[in-house]
């Protein structure tokens, strides 16, 4: 084989030797066999010689990703049992599908064409992977891309998908999610996740459950989180920061928060999950209308109303949606390059999670909306299409209930009597 590792420095960064010798289970690990922090570290290696991660490493390294690059979204136990029945957390895995005459490799067994779609058209952009597939044998690199997929396939076609569902697609395709060849894969998961280490991750399939029946987060309390701290000045520009600071709602909030200049905190959940206030979502609606869509006549009041459905005002989305307007990166990439929305550049997935670019594309894509098919739409049609995963997916019985509620999540933003509904939202 062309790849071979001894040591774990060989297939990771300095940088993620140091978180791993952070996390106190690894530490433990690797102190009682005799590793030396500052030396290399040797990986295991089975009867045949070939290196694999314990199941505290695995579970390390998974954690690190999603805090890193997917704000806890994604579940950290199915990561791992994913890995330990494809791969049996082998670095070097290697399977040959003999029906697809494809090969999928390293811990997450992904296949080297998918790999670089992500990279290239899903914008998860972190590792360098396109014409190197040599890099997913390394563990960072294939957790990253792995949990990628898994994002991806967890919000398929716009659609909230099931645990189950993305499981079975992950081993034989989204086609395959129902057919009885992964069953097997199926059964085998959940054996595997039982078998997991007992310290568990919040569950990202438990939290979306409880945010789908909560009112959202409280209007602007901020738990103590430490160094857990997210902070405004990092997801806006300065330029986007002063105009803030000038909305008088806003202004009063952060003053009364004790707020400074250049380090404004954005509150934070239970869960140390930063949101916006409403104060905030409505300033930022405010601000990009009357930059960019004034003449457009898109209301602000609309955008930040969608917020609250789509994202309930976390800064880094919620489930598989990506920031607080919920627009995924191929999407806002086609808006920047082929519809010439340029005021922000997109350039990966992770400018989504900055609230100025998430609205500006969310109203760009409420903009194109409003004319799809080059005729003006209804504000009811704009709204379904926007929830309920296209303009093409629009039907009375499946998105007609994201009417309702997006009424309903208008009342927090503006005067039902003082602005009737029955006009255009454009």
């Amino acid at each position: 084989m062309a790849v071979s590792f001894k040591f774990w420095d060989d297939c990771v960064d300095p940088e993620d030797m140091e978180e791993l010798w952070m996390d106190p289970e690894v530490s433990k690990e690797w102190i009682d066999v005799g590793e030396t922090k500052g030396q290399k570290v040797h990986l295991l290696r089975d009867p045949d010689g070939q290196p694999y991660l314990t199941q505290t490493e695995m579970k390390a390294v998974a954690g690190i990703i999603c805090r890193r690059h997917f704000k806890a979204q994604i579940d950290v136990d199915m990561i791992c049992a994913i890995a330990e029945i494809g791969s049996g957390r082998h670095l070097l895995a290697e399977r040959y599908h003999r029906k697809t005459k494809e090969t999928t490799i390293g811990l997450m067994q992904l296949l080297p064409e998918a790999a670089e779609w992500l990279f290239r058209e899903m914008g998860y952009r972190i590792y360098e992977i396109e014409g190197n597939p040599t890099l997913l044998y390394r563990p960072f690199i294939s957790v990253y891309l792995g949990a990628a997929y898994i994002k991806y396939l967890s919000g398929f076609e716009g659609k909230e998908r099931s645990e189950e569902f993305v499981v079975r697609s992950y081993n034989g395709g989204t086609k395959k999610a129902t057919h009885k060849s992964t069953l097997d894969c199926w059964q085998h998961y959940l054996s595997a996740k039982e078998s997991l280490p007992s310290k568990r991750e919040p569950q990202i399939s438990d939290n979306h459950a409880m945010l789908a029946h909560a009112p959202g987060p409280p209007a602007h309390v901020s738990s103590k989180a430490g160094d857990a701290w997210t902070y405004w000045d990092t997801r806006a520009s300065p330029e986007d920061m002063e105009e803030m600071w000038k909305h008088p709602d806003v202004l009063k909030e952060w003053t009364e928060s004790g707020e400074r200049r250049g380090k404004v905190r954005f509150s934070h959940d239970t869960e140390k999950r930063p949101y916006l206030s409403r104060a905030e979502v409505k300033a930022v609606s405010e601000i990009i209308i009357s930059r960019h869509f004034n003449r457009k006549g898109v209301r602000p009041t609309v955008l930040a109303a969608i917020a609250e459905l789509r994202s309930m005002r976390f800064v880094n989305g919620v489930g598989p949606h990506s920031g607080i307007m919920g627009i995924e990166y191929p999407l806002a990439l086609w808006l920047y390059k082929d519809l010439g929305y340029k005021a922000y550049k997109v350039t990966s997935v992770e400018d989504l999670s900055h609230p100025f670019i998430s609205m500006y594309f969310g109203a760009a894509y409420l903009n194109w909306l409003s004319e799809y098919e080059g005729r003006q739409r209804t504000h009811q049609f704009i709204v379904q299409a926007y929830l309920g995963g296209g303009p093409e997916k629009v039907n009375l019985q499946e998105t007609g209930p994201y009417w309702t509620k997006f009424q309903e999540a208008l009342c927090y933003y503006e005067d039902p009597k003082k602005e009737q509904w029955s006009c255009s939202i454009l």
